[in-house]
């Protein structure tokens, strides 16, 4: 039933009031990637899909956006897996053109990769068996694991944050949640006025990487019911 949606430039529903939050725990380069189309990216295919569906090659993937380029020994380094690992999944996704060399970076020995610009979207809708419904819910409650432990991380990272640190953020960071009643067209608006979002607002925040006082960040923006098809509650 989900369809999730990941690109290279990162994109619940209590009460309306926004939260202030803490800092979060520091990356190394922030997203290098290119804007993405408005509205929804291409769906992954059946290969590319099943390519994706190992809990490292999702982390790996994963890790690319915020961290920038890497290469497969410093990924070794974070997973706390061997260089020879890391570069055979690279070459996985590669080869479904979820992940990219850099161009005139790295040697034959040392080679840097990075997120191919652009995102895609993973959905268990149409899928024409029970399996392939199932590797497309297990790739997206792994993407959302991972989200859910950067959320963790960020508001750990206050505990130990100095005054000023706190103060910074205080304004420009921040947790919502709202639960209204809709049909399904209202919905569909909503999320279409999201694509115009990102397409105004955050698309054009890409290729920031190194720019003076800019650190990487991430937004989350989730819409989905609250019951099953039969009107459960989830």
């Amino acid at each position: 039933m989900a369809t999730a949606r990941e690109d290279s430039l990162g994109r619940q529903a209590g009460r309306e009031a926004p939260s202030p939050s803490v800092p979060p725990a520091p990356s190394t380069t922030p997203d290098l990637s290119e804007p993405a189309a408005a509205g929804r990216p291409p769906e992954l295919g059946p290969a590319a899909l099943r390519a994706l569906a190992h809990p490292l090659r999702i982390r790996i993937l994963d890790l690319l956006p915020s961290h920038g380029p890497l290469t497969a020994s410093k990924l070794g380094e974070i997973v706390g897996e061997s260089s020879g690992s890391t570069s055979y999944h690279l070459r996985q996704l590669a080869k479904h053109g979820l992940v990219r060399e850099v161009e005139g970076k790295g040697t034959a020995r040392e080679r840097w990769w990075e997120r191919t610009p652009g995102g895609f979207s993973i959905s268990s809708a149409g899928k024409d068996s029970p399996a392939s419904r199932q590797t497309a819910e297990a790739v997206n409650i792994e993407f959302l694991r991972l989200r859910h432990e950067r959320v963790m991380a960020f508001v750990r990272a206050g505990q130990n944050a100095d005054n000023d640190t706190l103060e910074a953020w205080m304004g420009v960071t921040t947790f919502f949640t709202s639960n209204k009643w809709a049909t399904p067209e209202q919905m569909k608006a909503v999320v279409e006025a999201w694509d115009r979002f990102i397409a105004e607002h955050i698309d054009p925040l890409s290729g920031q990487a190194g720019a003076p006082g800019a650190l990487p960040f991430e937004v989350h923006f989730d819409a989905f019911p609250t019951v099953d098809p039969e009107g459960n509650p989830l």
